[in-house]
C-alpha cells in the first residue's frame, strides 16, 4: 500500500518524482549509461571484437524501440505503476544473466531484453507527469526525474572502476551482478509507492487550476494535433542526432585530436556527468515559466553554443566550456518534451505522444553517430561533425519559437 497522503510532509506528486528519479536511474541510467565503462572488461573477458560490441549496443536500441511501440497499449491494458514495475523487473533479471554470460549470443539476446525493459520502464514514468501535476509545474517535475541520469553516470563512473580493481577480470561481472540487485531493489520500490492517478488518494494534481476530473480524461486532442507532434518529433530528432555525436566523439576527440591522456578525458567526462544533475531542473523550471517554446529554444542555443566551442579548435578553455554547456542542458530536451506532450495533448493523448516523438528521437540517436563518423573518416577530423550539429541546433532553436501555444492542459 502507498503511504496514507495525510502522514506525509508532503504531496503524494512528489513521491512520484523521486521514484521517477531512481526509476531513470536504473533503466537508463545503468542499463544504458554504464554500459560503456563495462565494455573494455567485457570484451577481454570474453574476446569480443568491436564489431561485436556495436551489435550489442545495437541491439538494446532494437529492443527499446520495440518496447516504444508496444508501450501505450500496455498502459491501456496494465497503467504505469505495474508496466514501470515489469521493465524495471526484466532489467534486473537480464543483468544478472549477463554477469553469468560465457558466450556473445546469450549475452546480445539478455541485452535485447533490457532495451525493451528500458523502454517500459522510462516512457510510463515520463507520462506519469501528466497525471500529477499541472501545467505550471511539470516541467519541474520532469527536471528532477531526469537527475536521475546524471546520477547513474557520476555512480557507475565512479562504481564501475573500483570493482574492477579488487576483482580483476571478474570485475565486469560483478558490476553487472551488483547493479542488477540495485534494479531489483528500485522495482520494488516503484510497486510499492506509485500509484497512477492523484485522484483514487483524495488528491489533486499539483499546481494551480480546476480540480482534478476523470473527465479531463477524455478532453479531445486538438485540431492540429498530428502537426505539433511532427514538429516535436523533428525537434526532439535533432537533440537524438546532435547529442549521441558529441557524447559518443568527444572523449576520442579529446584524446586522438587535443592528445589529452585517457584519464584526463575521462575526468572531463565525469563533470559532464556531474553538471547534468542540474539540467532537468533548471531548464524544465525555466520552461514552466517562460513557455515550451523558449524553454526549448533556450536549450538549443546552449547546445549550439557547446558544438560551436567543440569544433572551433581553439584549444583546452573551448573545451572546458563545451562540456559545461553540454553537461547543463544534457537531459534538459527530454525533461521539456515531457511536459510538452501533456500541454498540448492532454492527459489521455500523453502516452502515445510521448511514444511517437521518442521515435524520431531514436532515430536521431540511430543515424547522428553514424553520419558523424562517416564524416569524420573522410575528413580526418570530428571538428566537421561538432560544427554540422551546431547548425542542426541552431535551426532547431529558430524552429521551437513557431511552436504555436498549447490549448489543452
Amino acid at each position: 500500500m502507498a503511504f496514507p497522503p495525510s502522514r506525509l510532509p508532503c504531496h503524494y506528486g512528489w513521491l512520484i518524482v523521486v521514484t521517477g528519479i531512481l526509476t531513470l536511474f536504473a533503466c537508463l541510467g545503468l542499463a544504458r549509461f554504464a554500459f560503456g565503462m563495462l565494455l573494455p572488461g567485457m570484451r577481454d573477458g570474453l574476446g569480443l571484437a568491436y564489431d561485436q560490441l556495436g551489435y550489442l549496443g545495437t541491439g538494446n536500441f532494437v529492443g527499446y524501440l520495440i518496447s516504444v511501440a508496444l508501450t501505450p497499449a500496455l498502459l491501456r491494458k496494465f497503467k504505469p505503476r505495474l508496466t514501470i514495475s515489469f521493465g524495471l523487473l526484466l532489467i534486473a533479471v537480464c543483468m544478472a544473466g549477463m554477469g553469468n554470460c560465457d558466450r556473445y549470443l546469450p549475452l546480445l539476446t539478455l541485452y535485447f531484453l533490457t532495451g525493451i525493459g528500458s523502454g517500459l520502464a522510462n516512457i510510463p514514468t515520463m507520462v506519469l507527469i501528466a497525471h500529477w501535476f499541472r501545467r505550471e509545474r511539470r516541467g519541474r517535475a520532469a527536471g528532477l526525474m531526469v537527475i536521475g541520469n546524471g546520477s547513474a553516470i557520476v555512480f557507475s563512473g565512479l562504481l564501475i572502476p573500483y570493482l574492477n580493481q579488487q576483482f580483476g577480470t571478474d570485475g565486469w561481472r560483478i558490476s553487472w551482478q551488483l547493479l542488477a540487485a540495485i534494479v531489483l531493489l528500485i522495482a520494488l520500490l516503484v510497486a510499492l509507492l506509485v500509484r497512477n492517478d492523484p485522484e483514487p488518494l483524495g488528491l489533486q494534481p499539483i499546481g494551480a487550476g480546476q480540480r482534478f476530473d476523470v473527465a479531463g480524461l477524455t478532453t479531445p486532442e486538438p485540431t492540429n494535433s498530428g502537426r505539433i507532434l511532427l514538429y516535436l518529433g523533428l525537434l526532439y530528432f535533432a537533440f537524438g542526432a546532435t547529442y549521441m555525436v558529441y557524447g559518443t566523439f568527444i572523449v576520442t576527440c579529446m584524446v586522438e585530436e587535443y592528445g589529452f591522456s585517457e584519464a584526463t578525458a575521462g575526468h572531463f567526462w565525469a563533470w559532464v556527468g556531474f553538471f547534468s544533475l542540474f539540467s532537468g531542473v533548471v531548464f524544465g523550471t525555466l520552461s514552466d515559466k517562460i513557455g515550451r517554446r523558449g524553454g526549448l529554444m533556450v536549450v538549443f542555443v546552449v547546445q549550439t553554443l557547446a558544438y560551436l566551442l567543440a569544433g572551433s579548435g581553439l584549444g583546452e578553455w573551448s573545451l572546458i566550456a563545451s562540456v559545461f554547456l553540454y553537461g547543463i542542458a544534457a537531459w534538459a530536451i527530454p525533461a521539456i518534451m515531457a511536459a510538452t506532450v501533456g500541454d498540448y495533448m492532454g492527459i489521455a493523448k500523453a502516452a502515445g505522444a510521448f511514444s511517437l516523438i521518442t521515435f524520431f528521437f531514436a532515430g536521431g540517436q540511430t543515424i547522428g553517430p553514424a553520419v558523424a563518423g562517416i564524416i569524420a573518416e573522410t575528413s580526418g577530423s570530428f571538428a566537421p561533425a561538432f560544427l554540422l550539429s551546431a547548425l542542426l541546433t541552431g535551426a532547431a532553436a529558430v524552429a521551437a519559437l513557431k511552436l504555436p501555444k498549447p490549448v489543452v492542459s
